[in-house]
């Protein structure tokens, strides 16, 4: 491609819209086009990224014998509505009626749909296994839209869905899928962790993420360095500590005018952040529960979630726990209580702590699991950075991760709600055990740029870069348009700068939008030499002219 008869420009100056690197990089390079809050469209040069990354994935996906299908994103409502899952997206899903009044969404997801067409052909066991999948676009009203590609309300996923008879043909289906992620992104250059992960609105048996490690991201990822340990944060594990033995001591009520923090109380009392044990009122389904954990942790309302097997859970309202404690938020204690308690599993194991005495300004000390009633315990807090690994005991490290790929196997969640059965070998009707298969396509692109960039612009690897190869002609007698065919017809692809600019903003350009060879032909033409620079080194090196085209090709690979 020639530059001069072509659609193309760069930005010099950072974008005030975006947060993350991945965001302003594609902004300025002009591959992306901001339209609205978490909305962009891809320009020429993007769009031929986006592009490389869905033919390696879809030549993985096909590799393993899946089939590509397109599906409708204009959805009856009614879909979601018999799976269930229209109350647990909620506000998320885009929601519209047509000319007759009749509900229609935006597809978040396609489970519902693929097994309408799964239907057509299941009816015995014999009809399995088969692998279905698309790239299309998804639409979620995301509350918080944020950092370019990675966080967006309109976006192409390619899902993949497999019906097996049996979970041993189910495990072989998602097996097969797990491989075939393992090798996409390997061949993307991705930097990437495995976690476990929650099922989420998904549901099923087991969910796990292909997480590209960066500097930013949306999921903290626990790891350990000794071990293959690896989980997402949201699902990982606690080993409780383990704290000497104590004699048990008196319980006392002390007066602490104004000190409700963990902060506060620690300072006045003298005592350590562990030494003191919060109450927290939160609302579970309704109904008000109080949970206790360790002063220096966190909760994590997932795992709460699934103690209780709630739907929702949300910290109560101050006036809420005001009403409930009869004392000012910051005091609240499980002592004389009437909500149900539940107790961090490391609670148990502590001895004479401090907790507020419902009573404004007063807590108590020395209190332990005997002085009070609770109904449940649980591993309910987060895990925290150099914890005890629960595989291995090392410590444990945390980092961050954008989510570019995710695997369910989905058991029987949808082919029993939406009655996809088939006849076994005794005739008898049984659910058809599903595995589910995402990746985000544009995700991909933003933690690619995430994970390759300089303080020039982005380094794209040579498999998805736009181009791999840009010729910036200063000379303006021929050869580089000479060049530029040569490469062409072998197959290479090559772009060729022959704008009216200054050099420097050429050079500028090539290394923004990141390609991977840069050839100048310039005043050593004279001498029968080009200029070519890799990307990622600092210095460039003379090539004859008559070598450069086999020098590019070995360059390549």
């Amino acid at each position: 491609m020639k530059l001069k008869s072509s659609f193309f420009f760069t930005v010099r100056e950072d974008s005030k819209e975006e947060e993350s690197v991945s965001g302003n990089l594609l902004v300025r390079s002009g591959m992306i086009k901001k339209i609205g809050t978490g909305v962009y469209s891809y320009l020429p040069m993007g769009y031929r990224v986006l592009q490389k990354i869905e033919k390696i994935v879809r030549e993985e996906m096909n590799q393993t014998g899946a089939q590509e299908l397109v599906m409708p994103s204009l959805l009856p409502e009614d879909v979601y509505v018999a799976s269930g899952r229209r109350d647990i997206f909620g506000s998320s899903m885009f929601s519209l009626k047509d000319r007759m009044e009749r509900n229609y969404v935006l597809g978040p997801t396609h489970e519902e749909l693929f097994v309408a067409v799964a239907k057509e052909k299941i009816k015995s066991y014999k009809d399995m296994p088969f692998n279905l999948y698309q790239m299309a676009n998804k639409y979620r009203d995301e509350p918080r839209p944020r950092y370019g590609l990675i966080r967006v309300r309109e976006f192409i996923m390619k899902d993949a869905y497999s019906f097996d008879a049996d979970l041993d043909g189910m495990d072989l289906s998602y097996q097969k899928m797990y491989q075939a992620y393992q090798a996409i992104f390997d061949r993307l250059g991705l930097d990437y962790k495995i976690v476990k992960a929650d099922t989420g609105a998904m549901g099923g048996l087991l969910s796990e993420e292909f997480q590209a490690v960066t500097d930013i991201g949306e999921d903290t990822l626990v790891l350990c360095e000794k071990c293959d340990y690896a989980s997402n944060i949201e699902v990982s594990a606690c080993v409780a500590r383990e704290f000497a033995h104590e004699e048990l001591l008196p319980i006392q009520k002390v007066h602490t005018p104004n000190h409700g923090t963990i902060e506060e109380i620690t300072n006045y009392l003298n005592v350590s952040e562990v030494k003191v044990v919060k109450t927290l009122i939160y609302q579970v389904d309704g109904e008000f529960y109080a949970c206790m954990i360790a002063g220096d942790c966190d909760l994590n309302e997932l795992k709460l979630k699934k103690l209780l097997n709630a739907k929702e859970v949300v910290l109560a309202e101050p006036n809420d726990v005001e009403r409930i404690t009869n004392a000012k938020v910051g005091f609240a204690g499980p002592i004389g209580l009437d909500i149900p308690i539940v107790v961090d599993d490391e609670v148990l194991h502590m001895y004479n702590y401090v907790v507020g005495a419902n009573e404004t300004d007063y807590h108590y000390q020395n209190v332990n699991t005997k002085d009070f009633t609770y109904e449940i315990h649980g591993d309910i807090k987060n895990v925290k950075e150099h914890s005890a690994c629960p595989n291995c005991g090392a410590p444990l490290i945390f980092k961050k991760g954008i989510e570019v790929g995710n695997t369910f196997k989905l058991g029987t969640k949808y082919s029993e709600s939406l009655g996809l059965l088939y006849s076994d070998m005794e005739n008898h009707l049984k659910p058809v055990q599903m595995g589910c298969y995402g990746i985000g396509i544009g995700r991909i692109l933003a933690a690619i740029v995430e994970q390759n960039h300089d303080d020039h612009g982005i380094c794209f690897p040579t498999s998805i870069a736009p181009y791999q190869v840009a010729i910036v002609d200063i000379s303006g007698d021929g050869y580089a348009s000479e060049l530029h065919d040569t490469l062409e017809d072998k197959g290479i692809d090559v772009l060729l700068d022959d704008r009216d600019v200054r050099p420097g903003v050429k050079f500028n350009d090539m290394d923004l939008i990141g390609i991977p060879i840069r050839v100048t032909v310039g005043k050593k033409l004279a001498e029968g030499l080009v200029e070519v620079k890799l990307r990622n080194e600092q210095t460039s090196k003379d090539v004859k002219i008559e070598e450069v085209v086999s020098y590019i090709e070995k360059q390549l690979g």
